[in-house]
């Protein structure tokens, strides 16, 4: 009862919906904290310090910034594909220095790292799309080469001409998929073109909500694993798996890297009964109907995907 708790109380000093319709959208890539980010952050220290049931064995010091500092980023760039090493050389400092900030409401290293991460989540986006410009047949799918999928435990990347020896192979990876799944040259190239499209124009819809849920989340996950701090959007979200799960189509979703993944099909439910969606699908587009076109979601956040379709 006391985890249970604490997640609704520290959701309950988020925006309000009417508060979050009256916040103006950023239109900029530099994010900056908003203005009731401090009374929040103020808010969960405080719930964490004197009601969470680990009160007394953490504290908010050295040891646990440097836990925080770690899940942040690895939160934000598990297979360290984004950052420079570079950038984590610049961000180093903070490691110890994060329960200073929070016990301030200093946002500032928090919104720093983000703003990195968003700028060269662009930057590769652009990249793949400019290889795109200039044709998938131009790429080498002959060339024997080597993709290590899971980068987690690999070492920062050293320099942007190695990052984008890496994002070029994940192209020619994600052309092979397509090619192998039966689709020709030219709609292989229509479909990147929309994926990465998509992706960038989902990039420029990032809000400092969002940037400060991973954060928030950083610092509660370090007391455990089932406390969390739900923005607005993640309330929703988690509204939207709670329904999918019990009401809709009965399968239980979440989002694994650019796709939405389904996690459990349940027995009886319209899922089931359709025989088709199965553990471990990915969904990469959806429609309305049997002849109704199909819409690229790669990329999609999953309350996105839900809302698009309509039909789950």
């Amino acid at each position: 009862m006391r985890l249970i708790y604490l997640l609704l109380a520290i959701s309950a000093v988020t925006l309000s919906p009417f508060q979050a319709c009256l916040a103006l959208p950023e239109t900029t890539a530099e994010l900056r904290p908003l203005s009731e980010h401090g009374k929040t952050t103020a808010e969960i220290v405080s719930r964490l310090k004197h009601q969470h049931f680990q009160r007394t064995s953490i504290s908010l010091n050295d040891d646990l910034s440097a836990t925080v500092y770690d899940r942040y980023l690895h939160e934000l760039d598990k297979d360290r594909s984004y950052f420079l090493a570079a950038d984590i050389a610049e961000f180093e400092p903070y490691r110890l220095r994060l329960d200073d900030a929070f016990k301030t409401g200093n946002l500032e290293p928090a919104f720093l790292i983000f703003n990195r991460y968003h700028q060269r989540l662009i930057e590769r986006l652009n990249f793949l799309i400019a290889e795109l410009d200039k044709g998938i047949d131009k790429l080498d799918l002959t060339k024997d080469e080597s993709l290590i999928v899971d980068r987690e435990e690999q070492p920062w990347i050293k320099s942007i001409d190695e990052m984008k020896q890496l994002w070029k192979k994940r192209l020619k990876n994600d052309v092979l998929n397509l090619k192998l799944s039966g689709k020709n040259t030219e709609k292989t190239q229509e479909m990147l073109d929309k994926r990465y499209g998509n992706q960038l124009t989902r990039l420029t819809q990032t809000k400092s909500e969002d940037a400060y849920r991973i954060y928030m989340n950083a610092l509660t996950l370090s007391y455990d694993p089932h406390t969390q701090y739900f923005s607005p959007r993640a309330t929703e979200n988690f509204n939207i798996q709670m329904k999918l799960s019990l009401e809709g189509i009965g399968a239980m979703l979440q989002t694994e890297e650019e796709y939405t993944k389904v996690i459990r099909v349940i027995p009886a439910g319209p899922a089931d009964k359709g025989c088709e969606l199965k553990a471990n699908d990915k969904i990469v587009s959806v429609g309305q109907d049997d002849k109704g076109e199909l819409g690229e979601v790669s990329g999609w956040p999953l309350a996105d995907v839900v809302a698009g379709s309509c039909c789950l």
